[in-house]
């Protein structure tokens, strides 16, 4: 239990303390404690500690849950280690732990952030046959690893395939299509997915508006640029530095330069 409670309160250190503490009180850690132990590193990004005492688990002969892989691979998706994560991942069928969809969000979110895209959809893919359902957060990471690659159509296509699987798309979600469209220049697709956000009840964020704004800089789209940021106070969203630079630039690409000088202003 405190273990536990030092895992919730980000206190790892603490953790790691009372864990090293319970042999001296005869007290002989279990897969719960350590799972405890591993979620605190994991939630500090301590990717290395996490996984020696995942190890030290597997020494002492106590069998880790899938509670503990989850941790463990989660840990490796913070600190950027997704060749570890999918290790992990892989070993889980040898002990017996039966991944479910917080361990394939992990290790797809595990790629994503090492701009693994393929990696990413080829576990997406592989859920059905092992009986997982992807969730929300699983689409999101999939979607974002395909914006990072640049692949613009398979994020969109996973898009498409939300509804089917009876999952919403989010506020994480449509960012990510857009960021996706805003990459390769495809503005109308960037808009119409913005327009889309009102009506699926998802409110519109910065990192959205941003996303389509950059996406009309891409495209040439002055106007359509300084309209959206005109439109952020309604929406009850803030610009910050990054709307206005790219609604900055994409006037100095369409020669605007006095609406340009009233935005830097």
């Amino acid at each position: 239990a405190a273990i536990s409670a030092c895992e919730r309160g980000g206190q790892w250190q603490l953790a790691l303390e009372l864990l090293r503490a319970m042999p001296d009180a005869a007290v002989v850690p279990d897969e719960v404690t350590c799972s405890a132990a591993i979620s605190a590193c994991e939630k500090s990004s301590e990717w290395q500690l996490a996984l020696n005492l995942l190890r030290l688990m597997l020494d002492a002969a106590i069998v880790p849950r899938e509670i503990t892989y989850n941790a463990a691979i989660s840990a490796c998706e913070k600190g950027g280690q997704w060749q570890l994560a999918l290790e992990l991942l892989s070993l889980m069928a040898n002990a017996s732990a039966v991944p479910d969809e917080i361990t394939c969000s992990a290790a797809i979110s595990a790629c994503d952030k090492s701009y693994q895209w393929q990696r990413a959809l080829d576990l997406l893919s592989s859920m059905p046959d092992a009986k997982v359902t992807p969730n929300e957060i699983t689409y999101n990471a999939a979607i974002s690893a395909c914006e990072k690659g640049g692949q613009w159509q398979i994020a969109l296509e996973l898009f498409s395939l939300m509804p089917d699987a009876r999952v919403s798309p989010d506020e994480i979600t449509y960012s990510a299509a857009i960021s996706a469209c805003k990459k390769v220049g495809q503005w109308q697709t960037a808009l119409y997915l913005l327009s889309l956000m009102p009506d699926a009840r998802v409110d519109p964020n910065r990192i959205s508006y941003n996303a389509a704004i950059s996406a009309c800089e891409k495209g040439g789209q002055w106007q359509l640029a300084s309209n959206l940021l005109s439109s952020m106070p309604d929406a009850t969203v803030v610009p910050d530095e990054i709307t206005y630079n790219a609604a900055i630039s994409a006037c100095e690409k369409g020669k605007q330069w006095q609406l340009a000088l009233n935005l830097l202003s």
